[in-house]
Protein backbone atom coordinates (compact mmCIF):
# COMPACT_ATOMS: atom_id res chain seq x y z
CA UNK A 1 0.00 0.00 0.00
CA UNK A 2 2.76 2.44 -0.96
CA UNK A 3 0.21 4.93 -2.31
CA UNK A 4 -1.62 4.91 1.00
CA UNK A 5 1.56 5.19 3.05
CA UNK A 6 2.66 8.26 1.16
CA UNK A 7 -0.68 9.90 1.73
CA UNK A 8 -1.26 8.82 5.28
CA UNK A 9 2.02 8.61 7.19
CA UNK A 10 4.22 11.11 5.41
CA UNK A 11 1.71 13.73 4.32
CA UNK A 12 3.03 17.28 4.50
CA UNK A 13 -0.25 19.14 4.28
CA UNK A 14 -3.85 18.16 4.88
CA UNK A 15 -5.42 19.70 1.83
CA UNK A 16 -9.14 19.11 1.32
CA UNK A 17 -8.30 16.89 -1.65
CA UNK A 18 -5.88 14.76 0.38
CA UNK A 19 -8.33 14.53 3.27
CA UNK A 20 -11.12 13.31 1.02
CA UNK A 21 -8.85 10.75 -0.61
CA UNK A 22 -7.59 9.47 2.74
CA UNK A 23 -11.11 9.19 4.08
CA UNK A 24 -12.12 7.06 1.11
CA UNK A 25 -9.14 4.76 1.71
CA UNK A 26 -10.04 4.39 5.38
CA UNK A 27 -13.70 3.78 4.62
CA UNK A 28 -12.64 0.97 2.31
CA UNK A 29 -10.52 -0.53 5.08
CA UNK A 30 -13.44 -0.32 7.47
CA UNK A 31 -15.69 -2.11 5.00
CA UNK A 32 -13.12 -4.88 4.61
CA UNK A 33 -12.96 -5.28 8.39
CA UNK A 34 -16.73 -5.56 8.56
CA UNK A 35 -16.72 -8.20 5.83
CA UNK A 36 -14.22 -10.22 7.90
CA UNK A 37 -16.43 -9.94 10.97
CA UNK A 38 -13.91 -7.59 12.62
CA UNK A 39 -15.94 -4.37 12.82
CA UNK A 40 -14.19 -2.32 15.53
CA UNK A 41 -17.35 -0.32 16.20
CA UNK A 42 -18.97 -3.48 17.57
CA UNK A 43 -16.42 -3.63 20.40
CA UNK A 44 -17.98 -2.46 23.66
CA UNK A 45 -15.10 -2.59 26.15
CA UNK A 46 -11.35 -3.08 26.44
CA UNK A 47 -8.71 -4.07 28.97
CA UNK A 48 -7.06 -0.98 30.35
CA UNK A 49 -5.32 -1.41 33.68
CA UNK A 50 -2.62 1.25 33.54
CA UNK A 51 -1.77 4.64 32.04
CA UNK A 52 1.29 5.83 30.17
CA UNK A 53 2.30 8.05 33.07
CA UNK A 54 2.00 5.21 35.58
CA UNK A 55 4.26 2.98 33.49
CA UNK A 56 6.98 5.63 33.49
CA UNK A 57 6.60 6.46 37.19
CA UNK A 58 6.53 2.79 38.27
CA UNK A 59 9.03 1.41 35.76
CA UNK A 60 11.32 -0.33 38.27
CA UNK A 61 8.33 -2.14 39.77
CA UNK A 62 6.76 -2.96 36.38
CA UNK A 63 9.80 -3.93 34.29
CA UNK A 64 9.10 -7.27 32.55
CA UNK A 65 5.57 -7.29 34.00
CA UNK A 66 2.48 -7.59 31.79
CA UNK A 67 0.22 -4.56 31.35
CA UNK A 68 -2.80 -3.60 29.25
CA UNK A 69 -2.92 -0.05 27.92
CA UNK A 70 -5.20 1.74 25.46
CA UNK A 71 -4.67 4.86 23.42
CA UNK A 72 -4.61 6.59 20.05
CA UNK A 73 -1.82 5.90 17.55
CA UNK A 74 0.01 9.20 17.00
CA UNK A 75 3.26 8.21 15.30
CA UNK A 76 4.43 5.16 13.36
CA UNK A 77 7.95 4.00 12.51
CA UNK A 78 7.81 1.11 10.05
CA UNK A 79 10.93 -1.10 10.15
CA UNK A 80 9.56 -4.05 8.19
CA UNK A 81 9.03 -7.02 10.48
CA UNK A 82 9.11 -4.79 13.54
CA UNK A 83 7.33 -1.46 14.05
CA UNK A 84 7.38 1.22 16.71
CA UNK A 85 4.19 3.15 17.31
CA UNK A 86 3.47 5.84 19.89
CA UNK A 87 0.07 5.77 21.49
CA UNK A 88 -1.32 8.65 23.55
CA UNK A 89 -3.74 8.38 26.44
CA UNK A 90 -4.97 11.12 28.77
CA UNK A 91 -1.71 11.07 30.75
CA UNK A 92 0.83 11.16 27.93
CA UNK A 93 2.73 9.06 25.39
CA UNK A 94 3.88 5.46 25.44
CA UNK A 95 6.05 3.75 22.84
CA UNK A 96 4.86 0.31 21.71
CA UNK A 97 7.16 -2.25 20.06
CA UNK A 98 5.17 -4.48 17.68
CA UNK A 99 6.99 -7.43 16.09
CA UNK A 100 5.59 -9.97 13.63
CA UNK A 101 7.15 -12.93 15.42
CA UNK A 102 5.35 -11.94 18.65
CA UNK A 103 1.81 -11.40 17.40
CA UNK A 104 1.76 -13.75 14.38
CA UNK A 105 1.76 -13.24 10.61
CA UNK A 106 -1.97 -12.73 10.20
CA UNK A 107 -2.36 -10.27 13.07
CA UNK A 108 0.76 -8.38 11.97
CA UNK A 109 -0.50 -8.07 8.42
CA UNK A 110 -3.80 -6.70 9.73
CA UNK A 111 -1.98 -4.33 12.08
CA UNK A 112 0.07 -2.91 9.18
CA UNK A 113 -3.17 -1.73 7.54
CA UNK A 114 -4.15 0.44 10.47
CA UNK A 115 -3.64 4.19 10.49
CA UNK A 116 -2.43 7.05 12.61
CA UNK A 117 -5.42 8.19 14.64
CA UNK A 118 -6.77 4.67 15.23
CA UNK A 119 -7.50 3.74 18.85
CA UNK A 120 -5.99 0.46 20.04
CA UNK A 121 -5.69 -1.91 22.98
CA UNK A 122 -2.17 -3.22 23.65
CA UNK A 123 -1.20 -6.12 25.91
CA UNK A 124 2.44 -6.77 26.57
CA UNK A 125 5.31 -6.37 29.03
CA UNK A 126 7.18 -3.24 30.11
CA UNK A 127 10.82 -2.92 29.06
CA UNK A 128 13.46 -0.37 28.19
CA UNK A 129 14.84 -0.18 24.66
CA UNK A 130 18.56 -0.12 23.81
CA UNK A 131 18.24 3.64 23.51
CA UNK A 132 16.85 3.79 27.03
CA UNK A 133 13.22 4.55 26.25
CA UNK A 134 10.57 3.00 28.46
CA UNK A 135 8.20 1.04 26.21
CA UNK A 136 5.70 -1.81 26.04
CA UNK A 137 6.70 -4.93 24.12
CA UNK A 138 3.46 -5.95 22.42
CA UNK A 139 2.12 -9.49 22.80
CA UNK A 140 -1.27 -8.69 21.27
CA UNK A 141 -2.86 -5.61 19.81
CA UNK A 142 -6.51 -4.96 18.98
CA UNK A 143 -8.18 -2.25 16.94
CA UNK A 144 -10.88 -0.59 19.07
CA UNK A 145 -11.92 2.37 16.93
CA UNK A 146 -11.20 3.15 13.28
CA UNK A 147 -10.33 6.79 12.62
CA UNK A 148 -11.85 7.84 9.31
CA UNK A 149 -10.24 11.29 9.09
CA UNK A 150 -6.49 12.00 9.13
CA UNK A 151 -5.01 14.05 11.94
CA UNK A 152 -3.21 17.31 11.16
CA UNK A 153 0.38 16.89 10.01
CA UNK A 154 2.39 15.91 13.08
CA UNK A 155 5.22 18.42 12.90
CA UNK A 156 3.03 21.50 12.61
CA UNK A 157 -0.04 20.27 14.48
CA UNK A 158 -3.23 22.25 14.66
CA UNK A 159 -2.33 25.94 14.85
CA UNK A 160 -5.28 27.74 13.31
CA UNK A 161 -7.06 29.34 16.27
CA UNK A 162 -10.51 29.28 14.74
CA UNK A 163 -10.27 25.56 13.96
CA UNK A 164 -8.84 24.84 17.41
CA UNK A 165 -11.82 26.45 19.13
CA UNK A 166 -14.45 24.99 16.79
CA UNK A 167 -13.00 21.49 16.86
CA UNK A 168 -11.70 21.34 20.41
CA UNK A 169 -11.70 17.54 20.29
CA UNK A 170 -9.07 17.73 17.53
CA UNK A 171 -7.12 20.40 19.40
CA UNK A 172 -6.99 18.12 22.46
CA UNK A 173 -5.77 15.17 20.38
CA UNK A 174 -2.86 16.89 18.65
CA UNK A 175 -1.88 19.57 21.20
CA UNK A 176 -1.29 17.78 24.53
CA UNK A 177 -0.41 21.06 26.28
CA UNK A 178 -4.02 22.15 25.77
CA UNK A 179 -5.20 19.20 27.86
CA UNK A 180 -2.94 20.42 30.66
CA UNK A 181 -4.77 23.74 30.76
CA UNK A 182 -8.08 21.98 31.32
CA UNK A 183 -6.63 19.56 33.86
CA UNK A 184 -5.50 22.67 35.76
CA UNK A 185 -8.93 24.24 35.37
CA UNK A 186 -10.52 21.21 37.02
CA UNK A 187 -7.92 21.33 39.79
CA UNK A 188 -8.60 25.03 40.39
CA UNK A 189 -12.33 24.33 40.74
CA UNK A 190 -11.67 21.45 43.12
CA UNK A 191 -9.32 23.58 45.22
CA UNK A 192 -11.83 26.44 45.41
CA UNK A 193 -14.35 23.99 46.82
CA UNK A 194 -11.74 22.58 49.22
CA UNK A 195 -10.84 26.07 50.46
CA UNK A 196 -14.43 27.27 50.95
CA UNK A 197 -15.68 23.98 52.40
CA UNK A 198 -12.85 24.08 54.95
CA UNK A 199 -14.07 27.52 56.08
CA UNK A 200 -17.61 26.35 56.65
CA UNK A 201 -19.25 27.52 53.42
CA UNK A 202 -22.11 25.49 51.96
CA UNK A 203 -22.25 24.96 48.20
CA UNK A 204 -25.72 25.55 46.74
CA UNK A 205 -27.49 25.75 43.37
CA UNK A 206 -29.76 28.61 42.41
CA UNK A 207 -32.02 29.05 39.35
CA UNK A 208 -30.50 29.66 35.93
CA UNK A 209 -33.86 30.72 34.47
CA UNK A 210 -35.27 33.91 35.97
CA UNK A 211 -38.78 35.27 35.54
CA UNK A 212 -37.83 38.94 35.32
CA UNK A 213 -35.14 41.14 33.86
CA UNK A 214 -33.51 42.98 36.72
CA UNK A 215 -32.08 46.46 36.46
CA UNK A 216 -28.41 45.50 36.34
CA UNK A 217 -26.41 46.89 33.43
CA UNK A 218 -25.75 43.52 31.76
CA UNK A 219 -28.08 42.49 28.93
CA UNK A 220 -29.73 39.08 29.36
CA UNK A 221 -30.52 36.29 26.94
CA UNK A 222 -34.29 35.95 26.61
CA UNK A 223 -36.22 32.73 26.10
CA UNK A 224 -39.86 31.63 26.36
CA UNK A 225 -41.48 29.09 28.65
CA UNK A 226 -44.24 27.43 26.65
CA UNK A 227 -46.30 25.99 29.51
CA UNK A 228 -46.36 29.19 31.55
CA UNK A 229 -46.45 31.32 28.39
CA UNK A 230 -43.99 33.84 29.81
CA UNK A 231 -40.62 35.27 28.84
CA UNK A 232 -37.73 34.05 30.94
CA UNK A 233 -34.18 35.29 31.26
CA UNK A 234 -30.92 33.39 31.61
CA UNK A 235 -29.26 34.64 34.76
CA UNK A 236 -26.69 37.42 34.63
CA UNK A 237 -25.68 36.83 38.25
CA UNK A 238 -26.33 34.52 41.20
CA UNK A 239 -26.29 37.26 43.82
CA UNK A 240 -29.91 37.92 44.73
CA UNK A 241 -30.85 34.28 45.23
CA UNK A 242 -27.75 33.61 47.32
CA UNK A 243 -28.55 36.55 49.59
CA UNK A 244 -32.09 35.21 50.01
CA UNK A 245 -30.41 32.14 51.52
CA UNK A 246 -28.53 34.32 54.00
CA UNK A 247 -31.90 35.79 55.00
CA UNK A 248 -33.04 32.18 55.48
CA UNK A 249 -30.25 31.54 57.97
CA UNK A 250 -27.58 29.67 55.99
CA UNK A 251 -24.91 32.24 57.03
CA UNK A 252 -22.17 31.01 54.64
CA UNK A 253 -23.02 29.97 51.06
CA UNK A 254 -21.32 29.81 47.68
CA UNK A 255 -22.13 28.81 44.13
CA UNK A 256 -19.86 27.85 41.26
CA UNK A 257 -22.00 28.38 38.22
CA UNK A 258 -22.54 29.54 34.67
CA UNK A 259 -23.52 33.15 33.99
CA UNK A 260 -24.97 34.39 30.69
CA UNK A 261 -24.63 37.94 29.34
CA UNK A 262 -25.79 39.00 25.90
CA UNK A 263 -22.83 41.27 25.29
CA UNK A 264 -19.62 41.65 23.31
CA UNK A 265 -16.90 39.06 22.84
CA UNK A 266 -13.16 39.59 23.32
CA UNK A 267 -10.09 37.90 24.77
CA UNK A 268 -11.64 38.65 28.20
CA UNK A 269 -15.34 38.10 27.47
CA UNK A 270 -17.49 35.16 26.42
CA UNK A 271 -21.32 35.24 26.46
CA UNK A 272 -21.38 32.38 28.95
CA UNK A 273 -18.77 32.17 31.65
CA UNK A 274 -18.25 30.80 35.15
CA UNK A 275 -18.14 32.63 38.46
CA UNK A 276 -17.80 31.70 42.08
CA UNK A 277 -19.98 33.86 44.32
CA UNK A 278 -20.00 33.59 48.09
CA UNK A 279 -21.79 35.32 50.94
CA UNK A 280 -20.97 35.37 54.64
CA UNK A 281 -23.22 36.70 57.38
CA UNK A 282 -21.70 38.96 60.05
CA UNK A 283 -18.84 39.97 57.75
CA UNK A 284 -18.01 43.09 55.71
CA UNK A 285 -16.00 43.99 52.63
CA UNK A 286 -12.73 44.03 54.57
CA UNK A 287 -13.35 40.42 55.58
CA UNK A 288 -13.98 39.68 51.90
CA UNK A 289 -10.67 41.34 50.97
CA UNK A 290 -8.83 39.04 53.33
CA UNK A 291 -10.74 36.01 52.07
CA UNK A 292 -10.11 36.85 48.39
CA UNK A 293 -6.41 37.35 49.09
CA UNK A 294 -6.16 34.08 51.01
CA UNK A 295 -8.07 32.15 48.34
CA UNK A 296 -5.97 33.43 45.42
CA UNK A 297 -2.68 32.81 47.20
CA UNK A 298 -3.84 29.31 48.19
CA UNK A 299 -4.82 28.50 44.59
CA UNK A 300 -1.56 29.85 43.18
CA UNK A 301 0.55 27.73 45.50
CA UNK A 302 -1.61 24.61 45.02
CA UNK A 303 -1.77 24.85 41.21
CA UNK A 304 1.55 26.50 40.33
CA UNK A 305 3.67 25.46 43.29
CA UNK A 306 4.87 29.02 43.95
CA UNK A 307 3.57 32.47 44.87
CA UNK A 308 5.35 34.12 41.95
CA UNK A 309 4.06 33.32 38.48
CA UNK A 310 4.64 34.57 34.94
CA UNK A 311 1.69 35.73 32.90
CA UNK A 312 2.25 36.69 29.26
CA UNK A 313 5.90 37.41 29.98
CA UNK A 314 5.19 39.54 33.08
CA UNK A 315 6.17 38.37 36.55
CA UNK A 316 3.25 38.53 38.99
CA UNK A 317 3.87 38.29 42.73
CA UNK A 318 0.75 36.86 44.33
CA UNK A 319 2.15 36.86 47.87
CA UNK A 320 0.42 38.82 50.63
CA UNK A 321 -0.07 41.64 51.38
CA UNK A 322 -1.61 43.07 48.22
CA UNK A 323 -1.73 46.79 47.50
CA UNK A 324 -4.89 48.53 48.70
CA UNK A 325 -6.13 51.94 47.47
CA UNK A 326 -9.45 53.72 47.44
CA UNK A 327 -10.79 54.57 43.99
CA UNK A 328 -10.33 58.26 44.74
CA UNK A 329 -6.69 57.68 45.82
CA UNK A 330 -5.94 55.70 42.66
CA UNK A 331 -7.43 58.42 40.40
CA UNK A 332 -5.41 61.10 42.20
CA UNK A 333 -2.24 58.98 41.81
CA UNK A 334 -2.58 58.10 38.13
CA UNK A 335 -4.74 60.91 36.71
CA UNK A 336 -3.68 63.78 38.96
CA UNK A 337 -7.31 64.60 39.73
CA UNK A 338 -8.72 64.96 43.25
CA UNK A 339 -12.31 63.77 43.58
CA UNK A 340 -12.70 65.65 46.85
CA UNK A 341 -12.10 68.99 45.17
CA UNK A 342 -15.29 68.56 43.10
CA UNK A 343 -18.16 70.38 44.78
CA UNK A 344 -20.79 69.40 42.23
CA UNK A 345 -21.55 67.15 39.28
CA UNK A 346 -20.76 70.12 37.01
CA UNK A 347 -17.26 70.36 38.53
CA UNK A 348 -16.73 66.67 37.83
CA UNK A 349 -17.87 66.93 34.20
CA UNK A 350 -15.64 69.98 33.70
CA UNK A 351 -12.66 68.07 35.12
CA UNK A 352 -13.35 65.22 32.73
CA UNK A 353 -13.43 67.51 29.70
CA UNK A 354 -10.22 69.19 30.86
CA UNK A 355 -8.54 65.77 30.73
CA UNK A 356 -9.97 64.98 27.29
CA UNK A 357 -12.71 62.66 28.54
CA UNK A 358 -16.18 62.86 27.05
CA UNK A 359 -18.94 61.86 29.49
CA UNK A 360 -21.34 59.31 27.95
CA UNK A 361 -24.36 61.29 29.16
CA UNK A 362 -24.78 64.99 29.92
CA UNK A 363 -26.23 64.15 33.35
CA UNK A 364 -23.37 61.95 34.57
CA UNK A 365 -22.76 62.34 38.30
CA UNK A 366 -19.59 62.88 40.31
CA UNK A 367 -19.46 59.20 41.15
CA UNK A 368 -19.88 58.13 37.54
CA UNK A 369 -17.17 60.58 36.44
CA UNK A 370 -14.81 59.19 39.10
CA UNK A 371 -15.40 55.71 37.68
CA UNK A 372 -14.75 57.05 34.17
CA UNK A 373 -11.38 58.49 35.29
CA UNK A 374 -10.56 55.16 36.90
CA UNK A 375 -11.26 53.21 33.71
CA UNK A 376 -9.30 55.61 31.51
CA UNK A 377 -6.25 56.33 33.68
CA UNK A 378 -5.91 53.73 36.43
CA UNK A 379 -6.81 50.19 35.33
CA UNK A 380 -3.92 49.78 32.89
CA UNK A 381 -1.45 50.35 35.74
CA UNK A 382 -2.78 47.66 38.05
CA UNK A 383 -0.44 44.84 37.03
CA UNK A 384 0.40 43.43 40.46
CA UNK A 385 -2.52 42.27 42.66
CA UNK A 386 -4.33 45.38 43.87
CA UNK A 387 -7.54 46.05 45.78
CA UNK A 388 -9.44 49.17 44.74
CA UNK A 389 -12.10 49.97 47.31
CA UNK A 390 -14.73 52.57 48.28
CA UNK A 391 -16.77 52.85 45.07
CA UNK A 392 -19.34 55.58 44.38
CA UNK A 393 -22.92 54.68 45.29
CA UNK A 394 -23.97 55.73 41.75
CA UNK A 395 -22.34 52.59 40.28
CA UNK A 396 -22.90 50.24 43.23
CA UNK A 397 -26.64 49.60 43.64
CA UNK A 398 -26.22 46.56 45.89
CA UNK A 399 -23.44 47.78 48.21
CA UNK A 400 -23.83 49.34 51.65
CA UNK A 401 -23.03 53.04 52.00
CA UNK A 402 -20.02 54.09 54.06
CA UNK A 403 -21.42 55.44 57.34
CA UNK A 404 -19.17 58.51 57.31
CA UNK A 405 -19.30 59.11 53.53
CA UNK A 406 -22.74 58.31 52.13
CA UNK A 407 -21.75 59.05 48.51
CA UNK A 408 -19.39 56.05 48.70
CA UNK A 409 -20.02 52.38 49.33
CA UNK A 410 -18.17 49.57 51.04
CA UNK A 411 -17.24 47.90 47.80
CA UNK A 412 -14.01 46.72 46.23
CA UNK A 413 -12.74 45.10 43.07
CA UNK A 414 -9.36 43.44 42.74
CA UNK A 415 -7.17 43.68 39.68
CA UNK A 416 -4.28 41.60 38.35
CA UNK A 417 -2.55 42.27 35.03
CA UNK A 418 -4.84 45.29 34.55
CA UNK A 419 -7.92 43.05 34.63
CA UNK A 420 -10.77 43.07 37.09
CA UNK A 421 -10.77 39.63 38.70
CA UNK A 422 -13.39 39.96 41.40
CA UNK A 423 -15.99 42.23 42.98
CA UNK A 424 -17.19 42.43 46.59
CA UNK A 425 -19.42 44.46 48.90
CA UNK A 426 -20.61 44.96 52.37
CA UNK A 427 -24.06 43.99 51.19
CA UNK A 428 -26.85 46.54 51.29
CA UNK A 429 -29.45 45.22 53.74
CA UNK A 430 -31.66 48.31 54.12
CA UNK A 431 -34.82 47.41 52.15
CA UNK A 432 -35.92 51.05 51.82
CA UNK A 433 -32.58 52.23 50.42
CA UNK A 434 -32.39 49.12 48.21
CA UNK A 435 -35.86 49.77 46.76
CA UNK A 436 -34.91 53.38 45.93
CA UNK A 437 -31.72 52.29 44.18
CA UNK A 438 -33.51 49.55 42.24
CA UNK A 439 -36.14 52.02 41.04
CA UNK A 440 -33.47 54.45 39.87
CA UNK A 441 -31.55 51.67 38.15
CA UNK A 442 -34.66 50.31 36.43
CA UNK A 443 -35.63 53.78 35.20
CA UNK A 444 -32.22 54.17 33.56
CA UNK A 445 -32.37 50.70 31.99
CA UNK A 446 -35.82 51.37 30.56
CA UNK A 447 -34.51 54.56 28.96
CA UNK A 448 -32.03 52.27 27.20
CA UNK A 449 -34.84 50.06 25.91
CA UNK A 450 -34.67 47.22 28.43
CA UNK A 451 -37.73 45.58 29.99
CA UNK A 452 -36.18 45.88 33.45
CA UNK A 453 -38.22 45.43 36.63
CA UNK A 454 -37.65 45.83 40.34
CA UNK A 455 -37.21 42.47 42.05
CA UNK A 456 -39.99 42.97 44.59
CA UNK A 457 -39.53 39.51 46.10
CA UNK A 458 -35.93 40.35 46.95
CA UNK A 459 -37.11 43.55 48.67
CA UNK A 460 -39.57 41.42 50.63
CA UNK A 461 -36.73 39.12 51.69
CA UNK A 462 -34.76 42.14 52.92
CA UNK A 463 -37.76 43.31 54.93
CA UNK A 464 -37.62 40.05 56.89
CA UNK A 465 -34.01 40.93 57.70
CA UNK A 466 -30.64 40.32 56.05
CA UNK A 467 -27.88 40.32 58.67
CA UNK A 468 -24.73 42.35 58.03
CA UNK A 469 -23.19 40.37 55.17
CA UNK A 470 -20.07 40.38 53.04
CA UNK A 471 -20.26 39.11 49.47
CA UNK A 472 -17.60 38.27 46.90
CA UNK A 473 -17.73 37.25 43.24
CA UNK A 474 -14.72 36.06 41.25
CA UNK A 475 -14.53 35.40 37.52
CA UNK A 476 -13.30 31.83 37.38
CA UNK A 477 -12.29 31.92 33.72
CA UNK A 478 -10.03 34.94 34.18
CA UNK A 479 -8.48 33.29 37.21
CA UNK A 480 -7.79 30.15 35.16
CA UNK A 481 -6.30 32.32 32.41
CA UNK A 482 -3.91 33.82 34.96
CA UNK A 483 -2.84 30.54 36.56
CA UNK A 484 -2.35 28.76 33.21
CA UNK A 485 -0.71 31.70 31.37
CA UNK A 486 -3.49 31.69 28.75
CA UNK A 487 -3.86 34.79 26.59
CA UNK A 488 -7.56 34.46 25.76
CA UNK A 489 -10.66 33.34 27.62
CA UNK A 490 -11.28 30.99 24.70
CA UNK A 491 -8.13 29.11 25.67
CA UNK A 492 -9.68 28.14 29.02
CA UNK A 493 -13.19 27.31 27.79
CA UNK A 494 -13.52 23.85 26.29
CA UNK A 495 -16.18 25.01 23.85
CA UNK A 496 -16.19 28.81 23.52
CA UNK A 497 -19.04 30.55 21.76
CA UNK A 498 -18.37 30.77 18.01
CA UNK A 499 -20.26 32.24 15.11
CA UNK A 500 -21.62 29.37 12.92
CA UNK A 501 -19.74 28.83 9.68
CA UNK A 502 -22.99 28.59 7.73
Amino acid sequence: MAEEKNLNREVTANTEENTNELREIRLKKLQELKEKGMDPFQITTAEHNISAKEIVERFEELENKDVAICGRIMTWRDMGKANFIDIHDRTGRMQIYVRRDDIGDEAFAEFKRWDIGDIVEVKGFVFRTKRGEISVHCKSIRLLTKSLLPLPEKFHGLKDQDTRYRQRYLDLIVNPEVREVFFKRSKIIAKIREFLDSRGFLEVDTPVLHTLEIGAAARPFITHHNTLDIEMYLRIETELYLKRLIVGGFEKVYELGRIFRNEGMSVKHNPEFTTVELYQAYADYKDMMNLAEDLCVFLTKEVCGTETITYQGVEINMAKPWTRMTMAESVKKYAGVDYYEWKSDDDARAAAKAKGLEPERPDMTKGEILALFFEEFVEENLIQPTFIYDYPVDISPLAKRKPNEPDMTERFEFFIYAREMGNAFSELNDPIDQKERFVKQVEQRRKEGANAQVDEDYITALEYGLPPTGGLGIGLDRLVMLLTDSASIRDVLLFPTMKPLN
